[in-house]
């Protein structure tokens, strides 16, 4: 059995640090995959994690095959995402930025759970999962209203891989299914341009003035909380960075090992919901 008594002890502990940093300070929080394992979507790189590659952008781009399979994929896993809840820990970062004690978050989940919270000051770094994208004319649709164009192309395709519960969904509403042959892909009804979720994928640019946003929202603040994330890609370790260059507390709560371990002035290894709750008695 587990050991409920250490484990308290351990969140107790990780909680006082955290708090003694944060006390007093606006903070700007970052948050990754971490922070919505609680609702049931899976992380990319958290302990006990199967290993994944997702599709890069250049693989979307360039090949029909790929799209086939990106978006069969996507046909069956997007609704499991849609389902979700947030958790405790989206609402807690809800109530410190209603009491003034978080400024914004930027966020490198593409889940959309923050918003749905109640988060006003929410930067999705990496995009969102419910938006797609026509690459040609850069017209923007509803991840639901194409739906009903990919189940009408694919009569029966979804129900023919079983129940989505017993099926491995990734962080992006990822599918891991095999039969994607046949799969029938709706391009874009405007110019017949290819259609792409509106979320960045790996070896893609996250669009300039996006951020630029983060960096002033994260320059605004005192401090910055890296919550659920291994700060492995580029795209949120320069935040990590930035802050502490400028000398700036950065407190990191992750399970599991981050690139910047070497730069924080707080790291603890707990749950991201225990933490983000404790603080709203400590620091409202």
């Amino acid at each position: 059995m587990p050991d409920t008594a250490h484990t308290r002890t351990e969140t107790t502990d990780a909680l006082d640090a955290v708090v003694r940093v944060l006390r007093g300070r606006r903070t700007a929080v970052l948050t990754g995959a971490g922070v919505s394992t609680d609702s049931g979507i899976p992380d990319y790189r958290g302990p006990g994690s199967p290993p994944r590659t997702p599709m890069t952008y250049q693989q979307f781009l360039g090949s029909e095959t790929f799209r086939r399979t990106y978006w069969a994929r996507n046909h069956v896993g997007w609704q499991h995402v849609g389902r979700t809840e947030p958790n405790a820990g989206h609402r807690a970062l809800v109530a410190l930025e209603q009491a003034g004690a978080v400024t914004g978050i930027v966020t490198q989940n593409v889940d959309t759970l923050h918003v749905v919270a109640g988060s006003r000051r929410v930067i999705d770094l990496h995009g969102s999962y419910d938006r797609v994208v026509c690459l040609t004319c850069g017209n923007v649709v509803s991840r639901e209203s194409l739906d009903v164009r990919l189940a009408a192309l694919n009569p029966g395709f979804r129900e023919e891989q079983g129940a989505v519960e017993d099926i491995e969904i990734a962080p992006d509403a990822d599918a891991v299914i095999q039969q994607t042959a046949g799969f029938r892909v709706a391009d874009c009804e405007i110019c017949g341009g290819i259609l792409k979720p509106d979320i960045v994928y790996f070896g893609e640019q996250v669009p300039r003035e996006r951020v630029a946003a983060a960096f002033a929202m994260v320059d605004d603040a005192d401090a910055l909380l890296v919550a659920g994330s291994s700060l492995t890609v580029h795209s949120g370790l320069r935040f990590a960075r930035h802050v502490a260059k400028a000398g700036k507390p950065l407190v990191i709560v992750n399970r599991g090992a981050t690139r910047a371990d070497d730069r924080a002035t707080v790291k603890v290894e707990v749950g991201t919901s225990e933490i983000l709750q404790g603080l709203i008695d400590a620091l409202v």
